[in-house]
């Protein structure tokens, strides 16, 4: 029995949905959705009916663009609300979302809690000392301006980073109160949780939108074995103190060697290579 992941299957582009079609068939695995499924509800839809149809069982987390409320988009829920009713969505087909007991990983090895997260960014990965409008037009002087500020409403909290916020603390109290000291545990989350993983090599001022420093820790402060993170689209393995930490996304068409086809690009989480004998390595990358 195997544990696969994949995020960023944006499946608003043909041949990200052609490709998808082709998916093999693991009756016996389970598989991570690990957000940027796409902008619409059809679009996470198409992903359950083809992944559930190939797998055992599949975990979902939302990323950034299934949160975006677009005036073309037929669902124009906002916010908390637009989350809850996608959550809604995928707990009817038995699919396991951010708001659920989280499971106990059935394969072999150490009893291993599976944690779906949905933390969202703070734009604290920007420089130091900057506030969030600051941090914002220091990106936009290298030209960048992210979607995320047109498109993702953080209704009804006052901000982005106050919704994050309010994410980190819930989060941290499930954490604390529901994984037993005997177990370990794999965390998942559309955006990484290290801001020195963040590597974006042709845009590096998009990085106030990967995510928070408040998780920087997370990977000590719990018993984690394996951190499954998508968003960047630059997909590697680290090791950080023991912590194997997998980037795991698809991307635009652009991103991607169609060639190899979509079955290339699922990366297998359990079982894992052994750990790095200094407790530090990478990035392995994987085009």
């Amino acid at each position: 029995m195997r544990l696969w992941a994949i995020s960023d299957l944006h499946l608003g582009y043909k041949a990200n949905a052609d490709a998808l079609r082709t998916l093999a068939s693991h009756p016996n695995d389970w598989v991570i959705l690990c957000g940027d499924i796409g902008e619409r509800e059809e679009h996470l839809v198409l992903a359950l009916d083809l992944f559930q149809e190939r797998f055992a069982k599949v975990i979902w987390v939302p990323g950034n663009h299934e949160l975006y409320t677009t005036r073309k988009d037929p669902c124009q829920l906002k916010g908390q609300a637009r989350y809850e009713h996608l959550v809604a969505r995928c707990q009817s087909r038995d699919v396991i979302t951010p708001e659920d007991p989280f499971p106990l990983w059935p394969g072999d090895g150490p009893p291993t809690r599976i944690a779906p997260l949905f933390l969202l960014f703070d734009y604290s990965f920007g420089p130091d000392g900057l506030s969030a409008d600051q941090v914002i037009a220091w990106a936009r002087e290298g030209n960048i301006r992210c979607a995320d500020e047109t498109y993702l409403f953080p209704n009804p909290y006052p901000s982005r980073a106050a919704w994050c916020h309010a994410r980190l603390a819930h989060t941290a109290a499930r954490l604390e109160a529901e994984v037993s000291p005997e177990e370990r545990l794999i965390l998942i989350n559309h955006w990484p949780l290290r801001r020195d993983l963040v590597r974006l090599f042709k845009i590096p001022r998009f990085i106030p939108w990967c995510g928070t420093r408040q998780t920087e820790d997370w990977h000590q402060r719990y018993p984690v074995d394996v951190v499954v993170s998508g968003h960047l689209h630059m997909r590697a393995t680290d090791w950080r103190h023991q912590t194997r930490f997998e980037e795991v996304a698809l991307g635009y068409p652009r991103h991607w060697d169609q060639k190899k086809g979509i079955n290339h690009y699922l990366r297998c989480i359990l079982p894992g290579p052994p750990v790095p004998l200094n407790g530090f390595a990478g990035p392995i990358w994987h085009w």
